[in-house]
């Protein structure tokens, strides 16, 4: 017994129906799930997997092409598969331009400062003091040219490549000029192959990113409906709902670091409407995961939690290329949320509040992936009000750590004098120093194999900032030795000697591995690595004796290490505790200047304001905060370590809050001069207090934090009850102003600041201060749907903040929802008509003790008449997912539903979701069900 099916986008009222349904994503952004969606959210760019498929190109290319000029110039076979093999794992390492012009300079520049050193490499092989002397210089002159930029890092590179390939080998003289040739050969194979293989495409970098982005989405959507699960561990789900919203985070500003790349967005314009619609999409998101979080605390009524899961899944499977799609499930909560009767206790109210705060923010969601998904494929027809300008900076394709942090520190160690040589000479020194130290002990323990030392001190000292940085990447050169060599030996012997071939295999699967993993760990390069050079070693190395020779070599690497982290902590160092101060400072400072834009912004609307890119910004400074006290947090420091934590949580919140001020706060306002000068003395106590705690934290000088919420609330009490979504807005942006506020004062007098409020006023206003207030209010009136489109174009309103009637303030949304139903009126959602509600009750009251029964029916489709894939999720009247299974061959099959009344949302990649109901009544016997899908449009 079924009712009348309901496709999803066409339920409800309608409402959005008056929107052009027009297809703004390309199916492979905006389709249902793929079951390789995991790798995108876990590498959005897939720059990861990039890295690992250039490596496998570059590899090997140019140990084909160093094979084949041996062959044709009469040079030995390793030779020239060493020199070649060099040109390839330093174009898959270190070139990774993403735009073809810079590609190609960065790869033809790589053999000539090789080819230039390595008659000198041969040469001084007979000197063993001045080999080892020029290997020590060559390592500082690294550090020193990689300050200036991609070509001085490469120059470095290659020069200390060739001085080390040139003391560990004998090079005849007389080869240098073939190998030479051979280096350049490689290297333009390399870059021949990486343009047809691997050519740099930023555009379509950016498209997989919006897709990381709407997986990253699916997922809250599926972890809310779990969270509302009656039966589900609510602890858990509030764990896996906090991990959604992490993620997604960083996958938001890791797009925002992509879109300041060369060549990703068509135009500034373009990058920064992208930066505004990506910012409210979060926002949106961010504003319905805690909200759920929020409804889990409270007893929710069955018909609500019911809707609620359903409206959850079918933004889950929806279809994300249209404007509308996400406008149905957000009219089906309201409608049941208006269902609900009005009054009763104070935690029926605020279910019924957080119920329509989530379909306000799905409506909001939809506006903002619609013009977002647009704008990434398509140029922007309108300008925005201030051209892109970047906050973010990227490190292997994630936000940065605390490497800028390191920079600015490093960077204050200049003074007058010969101390403004010390940001140039600090690295060459600590590499050169570690290096003079770690040569002779090398040497000494295996005169032949010293270079692995200094390869110990180059690993340690670059890309690393602080000392617990160094030391952790120490306890993975360690495991990922360890592990590798147990690979790399039983690879070994499973190949056994003289199968050339599948050594080579080896050797180029291994650091394609490697190179995939050193974005994530870098203990998973290691073993890729270790695994490779065994393979190398296998080739003159006795099988016996393999052993001993990887641990010659774990000992050289960790003597490199160590001794290179002792050379950084006492030359110029650059401590972890003085890096930590400054990404505090980093962080109050991105704070401050975000109070100045909102200021600036109320002020002065023609101004060049970015409010939502230094929210971002504080965002960053946020992640850079978490990378350098984490890892501190866990190492046993007791109770300094449960203060870091309750510093991060005041942090946390205090971001989520500036977040939402930035989108409230971008509004058009017309302020009289008493107005003007009440926020300027806003912005001044706030920038005081946070100035206050900057020296707080760079210097413990003693201050006070000065809290402004009471000014702010005190002027709010004084506005008119103004309706319009500005009015609203301002409200939220104010409120928000006032909870950054408090959550930093609670930092402060964490920091050891005494707190105080400002004093009060010394008279009352007056009749003109008034007199001005209500003109003011009247200023802030509703906008017309025209405005607001145009708006969008340069100053969006927050899609996250309710608006004057509880709606988001943004566009125009879905028509007003249905009159509130009484409490007998049955529900038009999807498909749950009065014969659901009937049917319902009649099948709990006949047999809810008997057992379960089994369902089966057809798929249809007239599109597909062999049948179409499709998932199909059961929901049972207390809105708990019973069962998730794939329709194959045209039939579905369910079995071990209970009786009562259950909803099945159909979904595939050529259907929206569908919703209808099932009434099982006839417990421990098999029941049909037939469904028709009718193809989206």
């Amino acid at each position: 017994m079924t009712t009348p099916a309901t496709d999803a986008p066409s339920s409800a009222a309608d409402a959005p129906a008056s929107r052009p349904a027009r297809r703004y994503a390309p199916p492979r952004v905006g389709g249902p799930r793929r079951w390789w969606d995991w790798v995108l959210a876990s590498d959005p760019g897939l720059g990861h997997l990039q890295a690992g498929w250039r490596a496998l190109v570059s590899m090997s290319v140019s140990l084909a092409a160093g094979y084949g000029m041996t062959r044709v110039l009469d040079v030995p076979a390793m030779l020239g598969m060493v020199v070649g093999g060099m040109m390839g794992l330093m174009s898959a390492f270190v070139v990774a331009e993403n735009t073809p012009s810079r590609l190609v300079r960065a790869s033809l520049w790589l053999p000539l400062p090789y080819a230039a050193v390595l008659p000198l490499a041969s040469w001084a092989h007979q000197h063993r003091m001045l080999d080892l002397v020029l290997m020590v210089v060559g390592l500082a002159v690294t550090f020193f040219l990689a300050r200036f930029g991609t070509f001085g890092l490469l120059t470095g590179m290659m020069t200390f490549n060739a001085l080390m390939v040139g003391g560990i080998i004998v090079i005849p003289m007389d080869t240098c000029g073939p190998l030479a040739a051979i280096a350049v050969v490689a290297s333009v194979a390399v870059l021949i192959a990486r343009l047809l293989l691997c050519y740099p495409m930023p555009r379509e970098d950016l498209l997989r990113t919006q897709r990381a982005f709407l997986v990253e989405a699916r997922r809250i959507a599926d972890a809310a409906a779990t969270a509302l699960d009656p039966d589900a561990d609510r602890a858990t789900a509030v764990r896996r709902m906090g991990r959604a919203l992490r993620r997604l985070n960083i996958t938001t500003v890791t797009i925002d670091g992509h879109l300041a790349q060369p060549e990703v967005a068509a135009d500034p314009d373009s990058a920064e409407l992208l930066h505004q619609y990506l910012f409210d999409a979060e926002l949106a998101l961010q504003g319905i995961g805690q909200a759920v979080q929020r409804m889990t605390a409270h007893q929710v009524p069955a018909a609500l939690r019911e809707t609620m899961v359903i409206g959850l899944v079918i933004a889950r499977d929806t279809h994300l290329g249209r404007a509308d799609a996400l406008h149905p499930a957000a009219e089906l909560i309201r409608q049941q949320a208006t269902a609900l009767p009005e009054g009763g206790s104070a935690e029926e109210a605020e279910v019924r509040a957080l119920a329509h705060r989530v379909a306000d923010l799905l409506d909001g969601l939809a506006e903002s992936l619609a013009h977002w998904l647009e704008l990434g494929w398509n140029s922007a027809t309108v300008r925005a009000r201030v051209p892109f300008q970047p906050t973010v900076a990227l490190e292997r394709n994630r936000p940065a750590g605390a490497g800028p942090a390191a920079e600015r520190v490093a960077a204050a160690q200049a003074r007058p004098g010969w101390r403004r040589a010390i940001p140039y000479l600090r690295a060459p020194l600590q590499a050169g120093t570690a290096a003079a130290i770690t040569c002779p002990l090398a040497d000494a323990i295996n005169g032949q194999r010293f270079s692995w030392g200094l390869i110990g001190v180059l690993i340690t000292l670059f890309g690393t900032n602080t000392t617990h940085e160094r030391l952790r990447k120490l306890v993975h050169r360690v495991v990922g030795t360890a592990v590798g060599a147990v690979i790399g030996i039983a690879l070994l012997h499973l190949i056994g000697p003289g199968h050339t071939g599948w050594t080579l295999v080896v050797i180029v699967g291994g650091l394609t591995i490697g190179s995939w993993g050193l974005q994530r760990q870098y203990a998973y390069w290691v073993v890729g690595l270790v695994v490779a050079l065994v393979q190398m070693y296998g080739l003159t190395t006795p099988y016996g004796g393999m052993d001993r020779l990887l641990a010659q070599r774990l000992v050289d690497n960790a003597l490199g290490c160590a001794v290179a982290t002792v050379c950084a902590a006492v030359i110029f160092p650059v401590s972890t505790r003085k890096v930590a101060r400054e990404v505090q400072r980093g962080y109050l400072s991105a704070t401050e200047h975000l109070v100045e834009q909102v200021a600036l912004r109320w002020t002065d609307p023609g101004a060049p304001v970015r409010l939502r890119g230094a929210a971002r910004a504080l965002d960053a400074a946020l992640l850079q905060v978490h990378s350098v006290l984490r890892p501190l947090v866990r190492m046993p420091l007791g109770g300094r370590g449960r203060g870091r934590e309750s510093s991060l949580r005041l942090l946390n919140s205090a971001t989520r809050h500036a977040r939402t001020l930035a989108a409230s706060a971008d509004i058009d306002l017309r302020l009289t001069p008493e107005q003007i000068a009440l926020v300027q003395r806003v912005r001044e106590v706030f920038t005081g207090s946070l100035q206050a705690l900057d020296r707080r934290v760079a210097r413990d000088e003693e201050g006070t934090w000065v809290r402004v919420s009471p000014v702010i609330r005190e002027l709010m009490d004084r506005l008119p009850a103004t309706a319009g979504p500005d009015a609203a807005q301002l409200r939220t942006a104010l409120r928000e102003l006032a909870a950054l506020d408090e959550a930093l004062a609670a930092l402060a007098e964490r920091r050891g600041l005494a707190t105080t409020t400002p004093p009060a006023p010394r008279t009352t206003p007056s009749d003109r201060t008034r007199t001005a207030l209500t003109a003011w209010a009247a200023t802030l009136r509703p906008r017309t749907t025209a405005e607001a489109g145009s708006a969008r174009a340069g100053a969006t309103p927050a899609t996250g903040t309710p608006g004057a009637n509880g709606r988001p303030g943004t566009t125009a949304g879905p028509a007003a929802a249905p009159p509130a139903a009484t409490g007998n009126t049955p529900r038009n959602t999807t498909g749950n008509t009065t014969g659901k509600a009937t049917g319902a009750a009649t099948g709990k009251a006949t047999g809810n003790t008997a057992g379960t029964a089994t369902v089966s029916g057809t798929l249809r489709c007239p599109a597909h008449p062999d049948g179409c894939a499709a998932w199909i999720t059961v929901i049972s009247d207390r809105g708990k997912r019973e069962a998730l299974v794939r329709a194959v061959g045209g039939g579905y099959r369910l079995t071990g539903l209970r009786p009562g009344g259950h909803t099945l949302i159909v979904s595939g990649p050529a259907h929206a979701p569908r919703a209808e109901f099932l009434l099982v009544d006839s417990p421990g016997q098999d029941q049909r069900h037939d469904i028709t899908l009718v193809p989206a449009p």
